[in-house]
């Protein structure tokens, strides 16, 4: 078996340079790394990873949480999108990626914890960020590094992140130079600091034009097609009944296309849709969804090299925010 000095001898360095070079470590001249591996490849060469780890005490792993099951979380295009985004960068810089599906906050911090003192892993991406999160309050009490992907409410936290008060203000905003005045809001869970968010831009967007904002024409419901469908019914029953709706996700907004068909009603003649993601079926479906679009694999892209530049001693910066756009499509008509 070829081992780390012959690689060495190969290449006319040190063992301890070889290792440096695995390390990808900046004291090491680009010539000396390309010439290392150069020789690793002649050599068929492949590190062992675990006896490093035992040596380091690294285990080179990064953990992501999905605080919902592995079924529901990836029936959303959002989880698989930004889990491409995360392994581009963790398979480049040659970390392991470990993933982790709860079903509450209270399994959810009980298995973080466990995999960190266990030391399966390094750091963890933190999915669906909460208000007066017990999880983040966990990992600082225990020096766990992390990123979160939305926004942070503990202090000294890490995250990533769109402006989801500024993309819905736009979203709304649209509705409102379209006439609209009984705009509906699809809301995701309360505890979720993306859909307060998403909340404000909303009420910011209403009370700007000189609307207050209805407590009755606000659903909060799972992130589902279901539930989009079930709470837009319940919106439409109402007397005077909503001329557009806003959804926080697609998948909600898909629900709104389902419910307003069964009801008799015609999209955008009888009712515009917004969503929010531009989800692959958003252009696909008919009419074609308006649609917020955010950066997700880049957002993961982002994540997975702010906590790679923590665990190797560098200082990223405390939150990176990506921009969004509004993606006009069919869904949205004029008030006539």
């Amino acid at each position: 078996m070829t081992t780390i000095k012959d690689v060495a001898k190969l290449a006319n360095v040190s063992p301890s340079t070889v290792s440096r070079v695995l390390a990808d470590s900046n004291r090491i001249s680009q010539p000396t790394k390309e010439r290392v591996r150069k020789a690793m490849e002649e050599l068929d060469y492949y590190p062992n990873f675990l006896a490093r780890s035992l040596i380091t005490r690294a285990s080179r792993t990064l953990g992501l949480v999905l605080s919902r099951p592995a079924d529901s979380a990836f029936s959303n295009p959002f989880f698989p999108a930004i889990l491409r985004g995360i392994s581009q960068v963790t398979q480049s810089r040659q970390y392991n990626l470990l993933l982790v599906t709860t079903e509450n906050p209270v399994e959810e911090e009980e298995q973080c914890l466990r995999m960190f003192s266990e030391k399966r892993v390094d750091g963890l991406i933190l999915l669906t960020p909460r208000t007066n999160d017990l999880l983040i309050r966990s990992l600082t009490r225990v020096n766990c590094p992390f990123i979160v992907v939305g926004r942070a409410t503990g202090k000294g936290c890490h995250s990533v992140n769109n402006d989801n008060i500024k993309a819905a203000y736009t979203a709304v905003s649209h509705l409102l130079s379209l006439g609209h005045r009984r705009i509906a809001l699809l809301n995701g869970p309360e505890s979720y600091t993306f859909c307060q968010d998403r909340y404000l831009g909303y009420c910011q967007a209403l009370e700007d034009a000189g609307i207050p904002v209805e407590s009755r024409l606000v659903r909060h419901g799972a992130l589902t097609q279901e539930d989009g469908k079930k709470l837009t019914t319940l919106l439409l029953e109402q007397s005077p009944a909503p001329t557009a709706i806003f959804a926080v996700d697609d998948v909600m907004a898909f629900g709104v296309y389902k419910a307003a068909s069964e009801l008799g009603l015609t999209i955008p003649q009888d009712l515009s849709v917004v969503g929010f993601n531009d989800d692959p079926l958003a252009s696909m479906v008919e009419p074609s969804l308006t649609t917020v679009k955010i950066p997700i694999m880049e957002m993961g892209n982002a994540a997975a090299d702010m906590l790679i530049q923590l665990l190797e001693g560098g200082a990223p910066p405390p939150e990176f925010i990506l921009a969004s756009e509004l993606v006009i499509r069919a869904s949205c008509g004029k008030v006539l």
